[in-house]
This record gives structure tokens, C-alpha cells and sequence, in this order.
């Protein structure tokens, strides 16, 4: 079995920083990176033998930087930011070994099924951002899709648009998902809280560059007509009339099956990171379990939703955590060397 060297962190890598935004200086990186693939001999990730895949999960500024819209904050209250400087040293250190690093990007516009302007009650009045619309708050009419939005979203049918808002959320409540819920206005295509934290866009073009290595970005979420917690596939996939409104990322699924190791990190493990796992596993279950010991967890690179004395997710993500690792899957730290990870053989 071949080993995996550690390399040391870049200087340029600033941890107090990471909580912050600010502007990657890619040309000055660019050139550090090759230097450092000199000085540290890395080869091309295309000629690597072990095939690792680094799913960094939603890591953006809307998540990850305090004060954003839905930080992450965990039981620690600075979660996303220090599961971001683990998530950094990782790459760093392990630069030689990931082959390629896959950002998903939660991708929103302002009229979607899970914003403010999407319904309305009697009273023409929007559902403030955290309320939670359950089947008997649409069949009773508490709440109705906002007839100003049909044109754009339904091709001005209304009727139709209000028939299918009462289907989605008949299928949330039948498959056991989370009750709808109107989040704040987050992830804007082109706002700053869309981008990825800086200092992990800094970790992937350093690793772009220094591996020879496409990063390669996921978008999800986009549909106006359906929530995405998970990358592999939306909450809802048919209308009313059992006709597709979206589909399966079978695509991604794929190419993350022709790894030897899928290693997850990102926010929020009791939301995004969950639901892709799950429907990761899902898929693994269909086409040969076995995969399932190739899929490793960052335990500590991922942190659950919690809003003090209102909601804490810790012990649901905990929990499914403990049911993806009985499934096949693996838990593991940060720190812990890749070579020592049980089940993934070293080629070459």
C-alpha cells in the first residue's frame, strides 16, 4: 500500500480570517501554486491512482459569515466558521491525495415556493421569513399562492399555479419531509451571499492550479416550483398532473460513484448535508451497497441548525450521521491522515 504525504499549510492562509469576505488574489495565487507543486513534486490529478472527490456541500457566505442570512452557528454559536478553517486545512494538507474538489452552490432568485412573495393570505399580506406552511394551512386557505407572481412563474395561470402549490405541499407532508418553510431571502444568483466563503474559494483555486484540476460547481435550487436541500435531487420532482417539474442529478451521481472515496463536508449538516447524503445513500442502495464504504463523513468540517431557544438540529443530524455510518459509511476527522481511513486501499 503506497502512503499519502501531508504537506504543511500554505502562509498565505490566514484562519482569522476565514469568517470574513474579502477578494482572492488569483494571480498571486496562481503562481504560489505552481511553485508549490515544484517544491512539493505533486503530479496531476489526472494521473492520480487512489481517486479521492472532495463534495464540499454549500459552503457560501449566506451560511458560513456571521451576520449572514442563515448562518450556521451550531451549539458552538461560530460552527461554519471553524468547521471552514478545518474544511481549509484538510484541502491543504491533503492537496496531493483530493482529485478533485466539487462545490454545490444553493442558487436562488427572489420568486421561488420557499420566499415571502410567493404566497399571500386574505389580507394580501406575505408570510414573514422561518413561518412553516403545512397542507391544512393551504387546503384552508390561510395561505394562497400570490396572484401578481402567476405570469412569470405559471404563464399567468393562476388556477393552475395554486393547484400545484396545494400538490407540493401534499407531497412534502405524504413523504415525510420538512414542512415548507419560508426562509429569508438568501443565496441570491449574483449577490455576495452566493459566492463561496473566500478563504474556501481561495483552498480550491490553490488546488485548481497546484493539482491541475478542474474544480467542478454544482448549482441547485434555481427551480422556482420546488425546494433542493440536497444536490442529488429536489424535494419535489412531479406536478399535479404526475408530469417532471425537475430531475434527478444523475449526472453528479455518477461521476461521484467513479471515486474511490467521496469525502462530504459543508453546511448544514442537519439540512443540505443530510438530505444529499441521504439521497447518496439511496442511490448506493439501489445499485450495490457496497458503495456505501467509500463515502467518507467529515464529521468535524459540518454543523447542525441550531437558533438558541427556538431549534437545535444537533441530535437529528447526529442521529442520521449514526445511520449513514451503519449503513457502510464512514465518520471521520479532519485531521485524521487519509491513509489511516479504514476501508480505502492506497493504489500505485
Amino acid at each position: 500500500m503506497s502512503t499519502i504525504t501531508q504537506l504543511p499549510i500554505p502562509s498565505h492562509f490566514a484562519p482569522n480570517r476565514v469568517g470574513e469576505v474579502w477578494r482572492v488574489p488569483y494571480q498571486q495565487r496562481a503562481v504560489e501554486a505552481e511553485e508549490w507543486a515544484v517544491q512539493h513534486q505533486l503530479r496531476p490529478a489526472a494521473t492520480d491512482a487512489t481517486r479521492i472527490c472532495l463534495l464540499a456541500i454549500d459552503v457560501q457566505n449566506t451560511f458560513c459569515i456571521p451576520d449572514f442570512e442563515l448562518f450556521v452557528g451550531g451549539r458552538s454559536g461560530m460552527g461554519a466558521v471553524e468547521d471552514n478553517i478545518r474544511l481549509c486545512e484538510f484541502i491543504y494538507r491533503n492537496l496531493g491525495a483530493i482529485t478533485e474538489i466539487t462545490p454545490t452552490m444553493d442558487t436562488h432568485t427572489a420568486t421561488q415556493i420557499f420566499h415571502s412573495v410567493f404566497w399571500v393570505n386574505d389580507a394580501g399580506e406575505h408570510p414573514p421569513a422561518m413561518t412553516m406552511i403545512s397542507l391544512e394551512d393551504v387546503e384552508q386557505g390561510k395561505w394562497q399562492v400570490n396572484p401578481a407572481i402567476a405570469t412569470k412563474i405559471a404563464g399567468g395561470d393562476y388556477e393552475r399555479l395554486q393547484r400545484y402549490a396545494h400538490h407540493y405541499v401534499r407531497q412534502l407532508n405524504c413523504n415525510s419531509k420538512f414542512l415548507l418553510t419560508i426562509w429569508p431571502y438568501h443565496s441570491m444568483l449574483g449577490g455576495i451571499g452566493h459566492a463561496l466563503v473566500s478563504a474556501v474559494e481561495e483552498a480550491c483555486f490553490f488546488h485548481n492550479l497546484a493539482r491541475q484540476s478542474q474544480t467542478r460547481f454544482e448549482i441547485k435550487g434555481d427551480n422556482p416550483l420546488t425546494e433542493n436541500y440536497s444536490v442529488l435531487q429536489p424535494e419535489v420532482l412531479l406536478d399535479e398532473k404526475n408530469q417532471a417539474i425537475a430531475n434527478k442529478n444523475a449526472s453528479l451521481l455518477q461521476k461521484l460513484l467513479e471515486f474511490d472515496a467521496i469525502v462530504i463536508a459543508g453546511q448544514a449538516k442537519s439540512h443540505c448535508v443530510a438530505w444529499t447524503i441521504e439521497d447518496l445513500l439511496n442511490e448506493i442502495q439501489v445499485t450495490d451497497p457496497s458503495l456505501a464504504q467509500r463515502v467518507y463523513l467529515l464529521e468535524d468540517c459540518t454543523s447542525a441548525v441550531v437558533v438558541p431557544d427556538v431549534v437545535d438540529f444537533t441530535d437529528q443530524a447526529d442521529d442520521a450521521f449514526a445511520r449513514f455510518q451503519a449503513a457502510g459509511m464512514h465518520i471521520v476527522q479532519s485531521t485524521d491522515p487519509i491513509e489511516s481511513w479504514k476501508g480505502l486501499e492506497l493504489k500505485g
